[in-house]
């Protein structure tokens, strides 16, 4: 059983150092929590267990902290995708939603598995997910000042359960002053996707990572023969025409886990048991 975290890119908030350590030490307690809670659940149900924590806190951009877009508004995105029923689901520009992975969550159970926009959030209230500003005080001081981050924030999980099932779980509170109505690629195949062989959830600037359909092309790589390594090289390079931006996180059939960035500072953590392993 394996659990593997990541919490966006350093660069999308404070450059401080505290910041910098108190987002080691939250990535470390959210795998070790996830981690305890996979022993006694499913690779999906604990994939949306800890990136429901990454939401709930406001050091990372997604639920919770998430950034403002140009009309003043939050709209958040996120996505889930079930390795072993090869099923995806997820919201685009959901609002006033704590935790938009859980109403992901909720969409694996019905048809129209991806929602958007207004639809998402009536979807959202009808299946019980109260109204939740997620907006901090933060996040309004940047806006207003013109100062908000880089916009390369997101958070996700890859799980392996016991049963040797993968998920993938991604979140994000966009980048910040985007056009509303942006699309990320938080909740498309290329931000985040999983089947039996490989799970893969990304961070990053979100056109760069659709342009290179960067999960679905590891998930593919590895299904064909590749090695995580190897998948991750190829498609990696692949991004370097256009200097794409993009880190990612993934795990495979086997148990091996495996990380890799264009512009090394994505914030990640990892645990299996016995050892958490973080950015260095």
């Amino acid at each position: 059983m394996k659990v593997i975290i990541h919490g966006g890119f350093f660069s999308e908030s404070s450059q401080s150092n505290e910041t910098k350590v108190a987002k080691q030490q939250a990535l470390e307690r959210i795998a070790r929590d996830s981690y305890d809670y996979l022993q006694t659940h499913s690779a999906v149900e604990t994939a949306v267990y800890a990136v429901s924590l990454l939401e709930d806190d406001e050091l990372f951009n997604a639920g919770i902290g998430s950034q403002i877009q140009s009309d003043g508004k939050i709209r958040m995105s996120a996505s889930l995708m079930d390795g072993s029923t090869q099923k995806m689901s997820g919201v685009i520009n959901i609002e006033e939603v704590k935790n938009p992975i859980q109403v992901a969550l909720v969409l694996q159970k019905v048809d129209d598995r991806i929602l958007g926009g207004e639809g998402a959030t009536n979807f959202a209230r009808q299946h019980g997910f109260e109204q939740f500003s997620t907006e901090i005080p933060q996040r309004r001081k940047e806006y207003e000042a013109k100062l908000a981050a880089t916009g390369v924030g997101t958070v996700g999980c890859v799980v392996l359960d016991a049963d040797g099932k993968l998920a993938a779980a991604t979140s994000t509170g966009g980048k910040g002053f985007e056009i509303p109505g942006r699309i990320s690629d938080s909740a498309t195949v290329a931000g985040n996707y999983a089947n039996e062989f490989c799970g893969v959830s990304l961070t990053g600037v979100g056109e760069d990572i659709v342009s290179g359909a960067v999960a679905a092309k590891i998930v593919t790589r590895v299904t064909d023969g590749f090695s995580l390594q190897e998948a991750f090289a190829k498609t990696f390079a692949e991004l370097k025409p256009y200097d794409g931006f993009a880190g990612a996180i993934a795990i495979d059939k086997n148990g091996n886990m495996f990380h890799q960035d264009s512009h090394p500072s994505m914030v990640f953590g990892s645990f299996d048991g016995e050892v958490f392993e973080t950015f260095k």
